[in-house]
């Protein structure tokens, strides 16, 4: 049976990253008989470079087909002063949005032959191996944006019905890990935050109770991921707060680049 996978290379160092890629998974595919087949399409500045946008129709439906698709990197400064709603990385969200990619999936384990390219102390992060899941489809991201002479609006908005399904994938995950979950928020501020808790703990409490659960605010969680990132499990949180703690983790591991991630729909 073939497995379709669509390449977008995108920017940058994106389109060298994913064809080294491809030429593992042919070697994998030619040992292994999975039936892979590739097909390349235009992604990111380099769509808007061909066709104007950063996604494409044809780029769109080519991933609606799919079996998987390989995402190379994005932007550039070549593309800074393009109209916001065409930018490169408004493709990203496009793409997330229309395949319902709502759980991004960052795992962080630190390797030993790496552990000096940290900027981190060896005896602080030797032995980490945690996951985060950040919810990718609501948030800030995905919200009302308007500009109104010199005031600026960026609405996050969340629903229960959002919370509940990225919690479940990021529980299921603990489950078949070591049974702890950590969730993060901004709870004594935000709004969103009180409904992410409140969600969380009946979702936890209700079915998963075999998973241990705390909660943590954002700021803590950018402290203690740094002076003890051992002691996590499997992370979850909204987008734009996974967004950057992602970043941060990245460091742990040395580079942003040996920080593997996915975006499934569902795990």
């Amino acid at each position: 049976m073939s497995r379709r996978i669509v390449v977008v290379g995108g920017d940058g160092s994106g389109p060298e990253v994913t064809s080294a890629a491809v030429s593992v998974l042919k070697a994998v595919d030619q040992r292994f008989g999975l039936g892979l087949t590739f097909a390349e399409h235009a992604f990111g500045g380099a769509a808007i470079d061909a066709h104007g946008e950063p996604l494409p129709a044809t780029t769109l439906e080519a991933c609606r087909g799919a079996d998987a698709i390989l995402l190379g990197a994005v932007g550039g400064p070549k593309w800074a002063k393009v109209a916001v709603d065409i930018r490169p990385e408004a493709g990203l969200l496009g793409l997330r949005q229309a395949l319902s990619l709502y759980a991004n999936v960052r795992p962080l384990k630190v390797h030993d032959a790496l552990l000096d390219a940290s900027p981190l102390k060896r005896e602080r992060i030797q032995g980490t191996d945690l996951v985060v899941v950040r919810e990718l489809t609501g948030g800030i991201y995905f919200g009302r944006k308007q500009r109104d002479g010199d005031a600026a609006i960026d609405e996050c908005r969340y629903t229960v019905a959002e919370i509940e399904r990225v919690t479940r994938q990021a529980a299921k995950l603990a489950r078949l890990r070591r049974g702890r979950l950590t969730s993060v928020d901004k709870a004594n501020v935000l709004e969103t935050s009180r409904l992410w808790r409140e969600t969380v703990t009946r979702v936890m409490a209700t079915e998963f109770p075999d998973v241990e659960v705390e909660h943590l605010l954002v700021d803590a969680m950018a402290m203690y991921l740094v002076s003890k990132p051992r002691e996590f499990d499997v992370i979850v949180t909204e987008n734009l707060f996974g967004d950057v703690l992602t970043d941060e983790a990245a460091a742990i591991a040395g580079s942003l680049g040996v920080m593997p991630s996915s975006s499934p729909g569902r795990l």
